[in-house]
């Protein structure tokens, strides 16, 4: 009995119905509160209106003597200006007769609970789930502490590298997000392993490199406290080695080179936030000069962003307004002792800028790539060459094209569903599908076995494919029968060069003669003088197109250049 009384936890006897027998004064400190009137009679009543399972689980419990029947922690509203507090209970079978409740105070156990809960809570909103790397918040505040030391450490050199994936869309397009995921979770801990503790770091004890994933394919690495300025290139430059190496995933061998920007001390404007901007858009610079490198930001940069974003606003809205359009260069046959001007003809888009005038492709092909806006364009410059096809073939009988040639780009191809979507033009124009030719270009048609497969799609419709600019690619003659196409474009590169230097000349002839080898036609691109198109023709090349023949026309002017081009002929 000494101990009941002198026990540091609230100790109360009680009947099954919960009527207290026994009650220690440390549990009639804790329960007092619980009760309006002083009346601590029974244990269950100060409970129900708080913890009412406690009675039920506890009058309900069969079990044998000596087991816990229940086990709760209840919430005591602070009452009179006093404290919420937490009490634990237990309540335990001593006999048929008999239960025993021990109580303690568990405010302070909670309260740590409830701190270390929002610690993890704290942590999680500050690390990437994926690749467990700090996130875009801890990165923002790493480097905002760096800028806000800046000015007071004059000799206090560091960089941030922004780094994108340069095919990532494609992988997740064609191998799905499990497999993509498992590649950024590969690429994170390249980083961290890459960024190695004291290289490249100079005096300060406290420097660090932050390595961190801030969102979808983007990483971010801040250096501290370099040494030499010039240390970030060497730093780019490992990275990129580092992270150009294939990813093994499910048996095969992937490949995700990465861009990376690089902005500098030099480039700060005070905000985090800015120059995290600026090295994105010297990121997007390296990708504008072809990926896999890494570009350092200069003012110049930002110019060029503001016009490329000011190039993806207007494309988007010509497309809705009809401002884009298509012209066509004729492809001549250069066989048979005449040129044939029915061989076929080349579909190229222009767009026609209501304060910029006509522009060329080359300013916003790369944009529609970037911004998703190419499946809408690719439709409909494939939709209006076929439309416009028929239209010819019904109003020039003979004299119109036999074959009209697209180009399709890499975004269009990786989606999966191209295919599909050039089966329902065929469809909806009623084109002979023997009469369309698709063009890829060289690197694109040597990828993988995914890109492969979609071009053998693409060959089940019936169309034909053929490989642009061949030469400046990654394949060589010794893999072109690997390919799944029936023509080769030689391109202008090379022809060019075909009547002034016997090189080119001989690497001409070696395409030719490996392309008929293989069943393939070929089509020399860039024909501008008599001479060259000489070459080609004593070459053996199929057809040619070029400035020497037309310049891309309208679709009415091409019918009239038919007109006049077949009475030269005759």
């Amino acid at each position: 009995m000494q101990f009941l009384y002198r026990a540091p936890i609230g100790l109360v006897q009680l009947t099954p119905a919960g009527a207290i027998e026994i009650a220690n004064p440390h549990s009639i400190q804790l329960l007092m509160p619980l009760s309006s009137d002083g009346n601590i009679e029974n244990f269950f009543a100060l409970f129900d209106g708080i913890a009412p399972q406690l009675r039920a689980s506890s009058t309900a419990f069969e079990a044998p003597t000596g087991v816990i029947c229940q086990a709760v922690r209840v919430a005591i509203p602070g009452v009179a200006g006093t404290a919420p507090r937490v009490l634990s209970i237990d309540v335990t079978k001593l006999d048929a007769a008999r239960l025993m409740a021990v109580i303690g105070d568990a405010t302070y156990e909670a309260e740590r609970e409830q701190q270390e809960v929002a610690r993890q809570l704290r942590h999680a909103a500050r690390v990437d789930g994926l690749t467990h790397m700090p996130n875009r918040i801890a990165l923002i505040e790493q480097v905002q502490t760096v800028i806000d030391r800046e000015p007071v450490d004059v000799g206090y050199e560091f960089a941030v590298l922004f780094l994108n994936c340069d095919r990532f869309k494609e992988i997740n397009d064609m191998f799905g997000h499990q497999v993509g995921d498992e590649i950024l979770a590969l690429m994170g801990g390249r980083i961290r392993a890459d960024l190695r503790p004291g290289d490249r770091v100079g005096r300060a004890v406290d420097a660090n490199q932050m390595a961190a994933r801030i969102n979808g394919d983007e990483f971010v690495v801040l250096l501290e406290d370099l040494c030499h300025p010039a240390d970030v290139h060497l730093v780019a430059k490992r990275l990129l080695k580092t992270l150009a190496k294939p990813y093994r995933i499910g048996g095969r061998s992937l490949y995700s080179n990465v861009s990376i920007g690089v902005a500098t001390r030099a480039d700060v404007t005070g905000d985090a936030d800015l120059l995290l901007q600026d090295a994105s858009i010297a990121m997007s610079e390296a990708k504008h000069e072809g990926g896999a490198r890494y570009a350092v930001f200069d003012a110049s940069m930002r110019e060029r962003a503001m016009r490329r974003g000011g190039i993806e606003s207007d494309l988007r809205a010509g497309l809705a307004r009809g401002q884009l359009f298509v012209v066509y260069q004729p492809v001549v046959g250069l066989q048979d002792g005449v040129v044939d001007v029915t061989a076929g003809v080349e579909a190229l888009v222009r767009w026609q800028h209501p304060q910029r005038g006509v522009i060329a492709p080359i300013e916003f092909i790369a944009i529609a790539e970037q911004t998703g806006l190419i499946s809408a364009l690719g439709d409909f410059v494939l939709g209006d060459a076929c439309r416009q096809f028929v239209a010819w073939r019904t109003a020039l009988g003979e004299r119109a094209p036999r074959l009209v040639a697209v180009n399709v780009s890499r975004a269009q191809l990786v989606t999966g569903e191209f295919a599909v979507s050039v089966a329902a033009i065929l469809r909806a124009t009623g084109m002979p599908p023997a009469c369309l030719q698709l063009e890829i270009t060289e690197s694109l048609a040597a990828q993988d076995e995914a890109i492969q497969a979609r071009l053998h799609d693409l060959r089940a419709l019936g169309v034909t494919l053929a490989l642009d600019d061949f030469g400046t690619g990654y394949s060589s003659l010794s893999s072109l029968h690997l390919l799944p196409v029936d023509t080769v474009k030689i391109d202008r590169s090379f022809v060019s060069l075909a009547d002034t230097s016997a090189h080119h000349r001989v690497l001409i002839e070696a395409t030719i003669r490996v392309a008929r080898s293989l069943g393939m036609k070929t089509v020399a691109e860039g024909i501008e003088t008599e001479a060259q198109a000489a070459v080609l023709r004593e070459l053996g090349c199929d057809k040619g197109q070029g400035y020497l023949f037309s310049r891309p026309l309208p679709a009415g002017d091409l019918s009239c250049w038919l007109d006049r081009e077949s009475l030269l002929v005759a």
